[in-house]
């Protein structure tokens, strides 16, 4: 199975940009992140017409998860279970296949210390204890997205010039540590030891022609999953043309 992730930054503006990389990669289920589209008009009959069935999470303003799939939607869930604040549509899981895969937009947290950076460290303990209490780390789980953190130092092109900011804080860090304690093995760490490998460069002052980035898309597998790992890539190729994202997709193949 062929899982991956992908921060579109607006479907509306991409999907065209979405179809091509479908139709180009092959994955058999797709995370999307910052899809930006209320719910009642989420393009699935395009994405029908590629082979997809579809599960969204989003109202229109922004964020917005959501999950393409050719091997099955079934029990698809919204939110958090326990009915926590998740500001605004941020996470959405469904069982494809054998796996139960979630779509997850972690905030931005802005500045560090501020509200939305407490709140960012909220989000991502609330993502741990819905692990905790709705999924089995010995059963086929991934999970997927824009996590907003850099997990280490050599995910990041200077960590002298982002000591401080958001993303790379201990805390933020910590945080997704306690996601990954869970049972989780981030993809990319069990093919590749190197530093330099990101998935997100700043539109600005050619950040992604100067490779000045940061690794913050991760596919996290349980050990089931992990045990099947194959292959992991980051697309670069889909960061570049007319109108990129400004995430380039992970991708994952599973024996």
């Amino acid at each position: 199975m062929r899982i991956a992730t992908w921060n579109v930054n607006s479907l509306n503006a991409r999907l065209e940009r979405v179809l091509e990389w479908l139709e180009y990669a092959q994955p058999d289920v797709l995370c999307m992140q910052e899809t930006k589209l209320a719910d009642g008009v989420f393009p699935e009959m395009a994405f029908t017409a590629a082979g997809y069935e579809s599960a969204q999470h989003g109202d229109g303003r922004w964020n917005g998860v959501a999950i393409l799939s050719r091997v099955g939607v079934q029990d698809v869930r919204s939110g958090f279970a326990s009915g926590a604040d998740e500001q605004g549509s941020r996470i959405v899981s469904a069982v494809c296949g054998d796996t139960r895969v979630y779509s997850v937009y972690v905030p931005n947290g802005r500045v560090v210390d501020s509200e939305f950076y407490e709140a960012k460290l909220a989000w991502l303990s609330e993502l741990r204890n819905q692990l905790e209490t709705n999924e089995d780390p010995g059963s086929p789980v991934a999970v997927c997205g824009d996590f907003n953190v850099a997990p280490e130092d050599r995910d990041v092109w200077d960590p002298a010039k982002t000591s401080g900011s958001t993303h790379v804080t201990g805390p933020e860090r910590s945080a997704l540590g306690e996601i990954t304690g869970w049972g989780l093995s981030d993809a990319l760490r069990i093919q590749y030891e190197d530093g330099g490998l990101y998935s997100w460069w700043d539109y600005r002052a050619g950040c992604f022609h100067k490779h000045e980035g940061m690794r913050i898309d991760l596919i996290l597998l349980s050990a089931p999953l992990a045990k099947r790992f194959n292959f992991v890539i980051i697309d670069r190729n889909a960061r570049k043309g007319k109108l990129p994202s400004d995430h380039a997709p992970v991708l994952v193949d599973l024996s």
